[in-house]
């Protein structure tokens, strides 16, 4: 039986779905949209990926169940019912819908919570040629859509669609302004790679009432520079002692890796001239981050730059690190689970709103698990594949507070 939850709790997936416009005519809706959706993120939750898949499981599971999910008879949709509705179905709505569903639960518990963006691939879509590309778009396009995750809950807090000319960064890095005016700021701090280092974005963060950790490449030269002649200047040069240096460390070892040392420093030196000289919004730190590692008895080190707008009194060393290290979240609890787990790399669906529904609903799985406390996704999947009733129960019912 579905619950009702407290004013402020999260509702329930379900109850999200029932949210989302249907682009049907009423004279031919079998299937309750909300049913449908409801229906294909217990399928996914079950270990079932593909539409036809979906389909199938809908059809093995007992009337009672199927009630539950808000179907009026012991039928569900066949899969050339669920390709058309997915094609058909608006996409930004059913993305409104989910962040909606997620935000009580992704409010930020602790100062400065992390949140990560990065692009990420549908590898299944890149054997179908995209149309009005220039050479058939025989190689499709590498970047699908750009999320933003949330470091502590792993909740995907927002999906924005990338369409057109993927391959292209250029298109990647257009997208992300609409994305970053879906979340709240507030309390949070955004980590990204390089390609996201423009002044645009880092303003539209400030302003929103956030913070920003962005890594710094050649693609912005001057700033590269700058940070690269104060914590590593040429030898032909004489270094010039940091005024203000602050450095936290960490050692470990796991996957392979033995000794893993990330040295990480920080200086308010270059504050001036970055906000001044090269007008950088709100910057207050360059960070200098060395890794070192030993893999296959070889040595390895990277060196990496950043900037933040986090002033020494509200972020201290080991806290940056700790901010840098979580935009990992986004690679091991989001996309590589979204892959492995729920197979979006090997989907199929290229055409229309489908690839970009699907998608969703494979958000949608993932935080219903990420909410319910679930950290071992795959074996989770099994036990649903057994048990469907706790899969429908993740949809039906609110997600529990405490997570």
């Amino acid at each position: 039986m579905q619950s009702t939850p407290h004013a402020g709790a999260p509702a329930s997936l379900a109850a999200a779905f029932a949210t989302v416009s249907d682009p049907r005519r009423a004279a031919s809706v079998v299937y309750p949209l909300g049913a449908v959706l409801g229906l294909a993120v217990a399928a996914l939750l079950a270990g079932h990926r593909s539409v036809l898949a979906i389909a199938e499981w809908g059809a093995r599971q007992e009337p009672a169940l199927l009630a539950t999910l808000g179907f009026p008879a012991d039928r569900t949709p066949c899969q050339s019912t669920l390709q058309r509705l997915f094609h058909h179905l608006d996409g930004d709505a059913l993305a409104a819908a989910l962040r909606a569903q997620v935000a009580p639960a992704a409010v930020p518990t602790i100062p400065l919570q992390g949140v990560a963006v990065d692009g990420k691939a549908q590898r299944g879509r890149l054997r179908f040629p995209t149309s009005g590309s220039a050479d058939g778009g025989a190689e499709g396009c590498p970047v699908h859509a750009l999320s933003a995750v949330c470091h502590t809950s792993g909740l995907v807090l927002a999906h924005e669609p990338i369409t057109g000319d993927a391959t292209n960064a250029e298109t990647e890095r257009s997208v992300a302004p609409e994305l970053l005016a879906r979340i709240d700021w507030h309390d949070r701090v955004l980590t990204g790679d390089a390609l996201f280092c423009q002044r645009d974005l880092c303003q539209q963060v400030v302003a929103g009432g956030g913070d920003y950790l962005r890594l710094v490449k050649q693609n912005q030269p001057a700033l590269h520079h700058a940070i690269a002649l104060l914590f590593d200047p040429p030898a032909d040069l004489t270094p010039l002692p940091l005024l203000d240096r602050r450095q936290a460390q960490t050692v470990e070892r796991g996957h392979g890796r033995t000794d893993e040392r990330r040295h990480l420093v920080a200086s308010t030196d270059l504050t001036h001239y970055l906000a001044v000289d090269l007008a950088w919004p709100g910057v207050a730190q360059v960070v200098r981050l060395e890794r070192t590692w030993r893999e296959h008895g070889a040595d390895h080190r990277a060196v990496h730059y950043a900037i933040t707008s986090l002033p020494p009194a509200r972020a201290d060393p080991a806290r940056l690190l700790a901010l840098r290290r979580g935009h990992w979240t986004i690679e091991n609890r989001v996309h590589r689970h979204k892959d492995v787990a729920f197979g979006e790399d090997a989907s199929l669906v290229h055409l229309g709103q489908g690839p970009t529904v699907l998608a969703l609903l494979r958000d949608a799985a993932l935080n219903a698990l990420h909410q319910a406390g679930i950290r071992h996704v795959a074996a989770r999947l099994r036990l649903h594949a057994q048990h469907p009733e706790q899969a429908v129960a993740l949809v039906v019912n609110p997600p529990p507070t405490h997570a």
